[in-house]
């Protein structure tokens, strides 16, 4: 018997058939999602494999269709982007399940910057970029998901903004501003962009530049006197005018109390004031709010853990660092300051791990700092696995120790009363002063640098840090402690060491001070005092060797070499003194011949000593050196002195 179908189950039987004829679509990936791993070729046949990205790269996958202009947009802006930046720590790579035809015609039309690659459809589909068009996914380290944007118009700004905003934690801080310019070309009210750009010109020390824009900012409607008050409040921090930057940053907490950099501005000022309840309290603040860009959600979580850091909570701390790492991978410092808080704890093979994955993470393949600690740390585990150093270094540290405690200090060998003795350096660790810096040890990493830069001079030697620490661990003495120059100077006594660089790191609004105290351990002197800007954190490395130049032009002449000639032959000379020393080729000698004293009145007076013949070092070897006379009044004999020429340093 044949039965008639009701109307609404034929409609029902033919969706469910359309619908089961569709490929199935992917849920659209959501941030902190692994991006599945796949290859494609581009036109030319080209493979691409997301895997092969390195981890410092960020990948921006743009499915699109080719034949749509809409769809098309956001491309337009990247691909001028990435011909004016040529910058390979950014990929675009644009995905199309488009025809070949008409893939051919864009690649034509526009020819992109980037590659285009060919889907057949799976990788849309594993993506969940088959419904809506354009579908953007940013991605970072180990192809974790950042951001997820769908399709066009107001969808492109938010993405180009927030390719900005992430820009601003990897320290590119000119692709940043001109992301936002291309935005505020494309809508002058986009006051996200702005915001951007100025704090990209407080990061780039244009704190002149940035007081305009976020001015201009806040006499718009809308969410514009918020978001330029907030900056306002961040510039006049910067400029240490702190009156100014609280007034403005409670009102902002006050209007919008959901947004967290006020209160990062208020932790900042009131830590620099000493009222450290008063700033973890505003720290704790800014880590609990919703209305937060990533970057400034991943630095409140750094600057709290950096803050938990200093006083002692390390396992807080480093929750909160893998906190901020989550929002943003490319926050470098929190990973670093990671390792820093294994490194007190003596854990360094997890110290090494966060280190290297900071040096992988940084953008800048020269990060001196990064790469130090890295280096440090990997000593200090390969120190772990000598059985035999570590026991010669814990016989060290155990007499050092003793001595430290019963007084007796090592006996000085001296020569002969003229020839220098091997000229020893060390370190104290510099107390920590003013602001909170978003990256841990700063005192611990600069004194590194130096002593690397001191010891690779070949003028002096500085003490081992890893016997340092662990006499200090052994002695239970702390920075409290070392803060005593009655201790600083008894503990480099111990250690035979002439010269002690101690001081205070101030960190200042925009700034780094350094104050930096050469103390003669034998005399209690201070040989030299050296006060220095560091700039940003970025100049280090140059702002470190001129201060190295001037430690060193203060050793020589306060402490020349001297010795002797032990054989002239010619215009060539043998002297007494090699590297082991502090001899390096080419330090410039005088021979001096001292003057015999004038009986005046009952008294003997002392002239200046003659310089009768100048000599160039040439060749050195660990106790002796060769030396080329320059020019002479007289022929040189054995025994005759030699000075360091102090006046070309």
């Amino acid at each position: 018997m044949h039965r008639t179908i009701p109307l609404w189950r034929a409609i029902g039987l033919a969706v469910a058939f359309f619908c089961s004829a569709m490929p199935a679509t992917a849920a659209p990936l959501s941030p902190g999602q692994p991006g599945p791993e796949f290859t494609l070729n581009d036109a030319q046949g080209t493979p691409f494999v997301l895997s092969a990205l390195k981890d410092h790269q960020m990948a921006v996958l743009y499915f699109f269709d080719a034949a749509s202009r809409p769809s098309q947009e956001g491309l337009a802006y990247l691909n001028n982007l990435k011909k004016r930046f040529f910058d390979n720590n950014l990929v675009v790579w644009a995905i199309t399940m488009s025809p070949a035809d008409a893939v051919t015609r864009y690649i034509k039309q526009t020819t992109p910057a980037f590659p285009v690659l060919l889907d057949p459809g799976e990788v849309s589909t594993q993506y969940g970029a088959r419904t809506i068009l354009p579908f953007v996914c940013v991605m970072g380290p180990n192809r974790q998901v950042l951001d997820v944007f769908q399709g066009g118009g107001k969808s492109t700004e938010v993405l180009l903004v927030r390719l900005a905003e992430r820009t601003l934690n990897r320290k590119q801080h000119d692709v940043a501003k001109a992301i936002s310019d291309t935005v505020i070309a494309k809508n002058p009210k986009n006051m996200a962009a702005k915001a951007v750009k100025g704090y990209a010109e407080i990061d780039s020390g244009n704190l002149d530049k940035a007081e305009a824009l976020f001015q201009e900012v806040a006499t718009a409607s809308g969410d514009g006197e918020v978001i330029g008050k907030e900056g306002l409040s961040a510039v006049y921090a910067q400029k240490g005018e702190d009156d100014k930057a609280l007034a403005l940053a409670d009102q902002v907490t006050r209007k919008a109390p959901q947004r967290s950099l006020a209160h990062l501005v208020k932790a900042d000022v009131l830590y620099r004031q000493n009222k450290k309840d008063a700033a973890e309290t505003e720290l704790k603040t800014a880590t609990g709010k919703t209305e937060v860009p990533p970057h400034q959600q991943a630095v409140a979580l750094n600057r709290y853990g950096r803050f938990l850091a200093s006083m002692g909570k390390n396992e807080q701390a480093r929750e909160l660092y893998d906190r901020a790492v989550a929002v943003d991978p490319y926050l470098v410092e929190a990973t670093a300051n990671k390792g820093m808080s294994y490194q007190r704890e003596g854990r360094w093979d997890q110290a090494l791990a966060a280190y290297q994955k900071a040096s992988a993470t940084s953008t800048d393949a020269a990060d001196a700092i990064t790469n130090l600690l890295a280096r440090k740390a990997q000593e200090m585990v390969a120190l772990q696995k000598d059985a035999e150093k570590r026991k010669e270094i814990d016989r060290l540290v155990k007499d050092l120790a003793a001595r430290y405690r019963s007084q007796k200090l090592k006996p000085v060998k001296e020569i002969d009363g003229w020839t220098s003795r091997p000229l020893v350096f060390s370190f104290v660790d510099f107390e920590e002063k003013g602001g909170l810096a978003d990256r841990d040890g700063m005192a611990t990493i600069l004194t590194a640098q130096l002593a690397d830069h001191l010891n690779a001079s070949g003028r002096v030697k500085v003490v081992d840090r890893v016997v340092l620490n662990q006499l200090l661990a052994e002695l239970n003495l702390g920075s409290s402690d070392l803060a005593d120059p009655d201790t600083a100077l008894r503990l480099g006594r111990v250690m035979a060491a002439r010269i002690m660089g101690t001081g205070s790191l101030f960190i200042i609004p925009g700034d780094t001070l350094i104050n930096l105290r050469l103390v003669d351990t034998e005399t209690s002197a201070i040989a030299k005092t050296l006060t220095r800007q560091l700039g940003p954190e970025s100049g280090w490395s140059k702002a470190l060797l001129r201060l190295n130049r001037d430690i060193l032009s203060a050793i020589v002449n306060q402490y020349p070499l001297k010795g002797f000639v032990v054989r002239a032959s010619g215009d060539q000379a043998l002297i007494n003194l090699g590297s082991n020393q502090g001899m390096v080729q080419g330090t410039v000698l005088d021979v001096i011949e001292e003057s015999a004293p004038i009986e005046y009145k009952g008294r003997k007076l002392q002239g200046l000593p003659k310089v009768v013949a100048r000599l160039e070092v040439v060749s050195v070897e660990p106790d002796l050196c060769y030396a080329q006379v320059v020019n002479k009044k007289r022929d040189l004999k054995r025994d005759d002195k030699v000075k360091e020429n102090t006046s070309s340093i």
